[in-house]
């Protein structure tokens, strides 16, 4: 049975692929932009403060950095 994906922020968020080998590359407004530490896919995160994130968008940034919602709760 997959977890349900926690309601955390895009700050709490960014944590989990800087600990699992992303660097971030640069950041534009609110968008921070991580890579895997060897290069690849750029992987967006919205920060705007506190405010939760929505479920979809949650999934769309672990698609991206290719983490399941395991991972992501181990690593926060």
């Amino acid at each position: 049975m997959t977890p349900r994906l926690p309601r955390i922020s895009g700050k709490d968020v960014k944590r989990a692929p800087l600990k699992a080998g992303f660097r971030e590359v640069h950041t534009r407004g609110s968008h921070h932009y991580l890579e895997p530490v060897g290069g690849g896919k750029l992987v967006t995160v919205p920060i705007h403060g506190t405010k939760t994130l929505k479920q979809k968008t949650l999934k769309s940034i672990l698609g991206q950095a290719g983490l399941t919602a395991d991972e992501l709760v181990r690593l926060l």
